[in-house]
């Protein structure tokens, strides 16, 4: 998670760009980019931000 944006708005805006043109699903880019799944999904809680697997995104 050391390489991803510190700042959450930007590392929402961030995510959501890589899921919408690059990556099918939250797995997809967690394997890709060595980020662990749990970890990114509690930060992105913190925020008020959930994963819609149906949409591809977190809102």
């Amino acid at each position: 998670m050391d390489n991803l944006p510190q700042d959450p708005a930007m590392l929402f805006s961030f995510i959501n760009m890589k899921l919408r043109d690059q990556y099918a699903s939250l797995d997809d880019l967690c394997d890709d980019m060595d980020i662990d799944k749990s970890l990114l999904i509690d930060k992105m809680a913190q925020c008020g931000w959930e994963y819609s697997p149906e949409h591809n995104k977190f809102w």
